[in-house]
């Protein structure tokens, strides 16, 4: 069935390696699909290897670049297109998604907001026309609730760590050094 769905959660919900393990079910049936990271994710040391934090890895079949918005030649015989991060995609790069999913199924990956609950322009446009929205819960940092924001810390004298609230939306990439998955109420109390 055809379709542009949009998987979400906060971070360390295991959004890549449910990604992953997806990408080696269709290849392990001898199933066609593109894997795409979007060329601003550059975390790696090798920028084509989309790594999940427990431990798996495989090198994506396309960087995409946010002005980007024809791969019609690579998809060719595909039967699905799987895509990580999606939340730094452009509306360009999503709208050209949405298109494919007309006649293939695409999967996107990626967090709904950023560490100030505002949603990613990505992830926004993926809400907008996604056919389906799936969210991939995890829990709290701080205690058991499901998790909603990512927040992101500031380390400061004596590693005190602070809860940023305000600040530049500005990219800023890292792991779980600087960004925790939190509940409302423990991000509001922290």
């Amino acid at each position: 069935m055809t379709a542009l769905t949009f998987r979400f959660g906060t971070m360390n919900s295991s959004k890549t390696a449910n990604m992953l393990m997806m990408a080696w079910n269709y290849r392990s049936k001898g199933k066609k699909i593109l894997l795409i990271k979007p060329a601003c994710d550059t975390r790696e040391a090798d920028a084509t290897m989309i790594r999940s934090r427990a431990g798996q890895e495989m090198k994506a079949d396309l960087i995409l670049e946010a002005d980007v918005t024809d791969i019609s030649s690579l998809i060719m015989n595909m039967e699905c297109v799987l895509v990580d991060e999606a939340q730094f995609l452009s509306i360009a790069n999503i709208d050209m998604l949405r298109g494919i999913s007309m006649t293939i199924p695409v999967i996107c990956y990626g967090l709904r907001t950023d560490y100030l609950s505002r949603l990613f322009p990505g992830a926004r446009r993926l809400f907008e026309v996604a056919d389906t929205l799936e969210e991939i819960p995890t829990v709290c940092v701080g205690c058991s609730r499901k998790a909603i924001i990512n927040a992101k810390f500031l380390v400061g004298e004596g590693d005190i760590r602070v809860v940023m609230r305000e600040g530049s939306t500005e990219l800023d990439l890292g792991g779980e050094d600087k960004y925790q998955p939190m509940c409302w109420q423990c991000w509001i109390e922290y």
